[in-house]
């Protein structure tokens, strides 16, 4: 079972956003990382326990070179039905020679699950966005636009008509790692070429140090995001 201190984290951001309700339709993006692999746990365990009623399926986009066995197997020790989609992301990156590869490559996955939810009948969708995530986006936005916005813990794609929910959003990075080393969970490595080569890289190199300086930056950042204007705070 998650630790306590981790599920009170999960269990906030479900209740503070209202993210889960009777007859939903939950369908979990599993990159095979840590946090999705964490959220589909978490998930799995509310489920369970709780008196909202739900389904829950996991789904992955595959990318070139990704051992999903490990995933097919730990789905199926938690009863989860399992999906996987081919997509070789990486050779339409290089295609493109992008010049963004990681927000390129989340915006072409989160479509293709996206999608599948819809034409599937699943209305909500996890991510295992953390407050780590939530900072990084906050600052790079910041540097790169000049807006003070991050991206929403609970969002209506209309497109599709599927809402994303991120149960992990209160979580941060380290609890995370803390817990699925505890719990032994089947981390796959990423074999994507570009990572710890980004964009978002340095900004988590930059927030590490700003960190050190100021040990309650997460705690500020969460009460900016709490008070920005009507259309795009939390």
């Amino acid at each position: 079972m998650i630790n306590h201190s981790l599920r009170r984290k999960i269990g906030s951001a479900l209740s503070e956003w209202q993210m889960i309700s009777d007859g939903d339709k939950l369908l979990i993006g599993l990159s095979g990382g840590k946090d999705s692999l964490l959220l589909l746990r978490a998930m799995y365990e509310f489920q369970r326990r709780s008196p909202v009623k739900f389904s829950l399926a996991a789904l992955t986009v595959k990318l070139s070179g990704l051992n999903t066995q490990p995933l097919e197997n730990f789905c199926a020790d938690l009863n989860v039905p399992y999906t996987v989609i081919e997509q070789d992301i990486i050779a339409i990156i290089n295609a493109r020679n992008e010049k963004s590869p990681c927000s390129f490559c989340a915006n072409m996955r989160r479509g293709i699950i996206s999608s599948f939810a819809a034409q599937n009948g699943y209305n909500k969708l996890a991510l295992g966005h953390t407050l780590d995530d939530a900072a990084e986006t906050f600052f790079m936005n910041l540097f790169h636009s000049g807006r003070a916005k991050s991206f929403q813990p609970k969002l209506l794609m209309t497109r599709t008509g599927v809402t994303v929910i991120r149960p992990l959003v209160l979580a941060t990075e380290a609890a995370v790692i803390d817990e699925v080393k505890r719990l032994s969970l089947p981390v796959i490595e990423s074999p994507c070429p570009f990572a710890g080569h980004t964009e978002r890289q340095k900004i988590r190199n930059y927030i590490a140090e700003l960190r050190k300086n100021i040990p309650d930056l997460y705690g500020k950042i969460l009460n900016a995001l709490k008070n920005l204007s009507d259309s795009e705070s939390w």
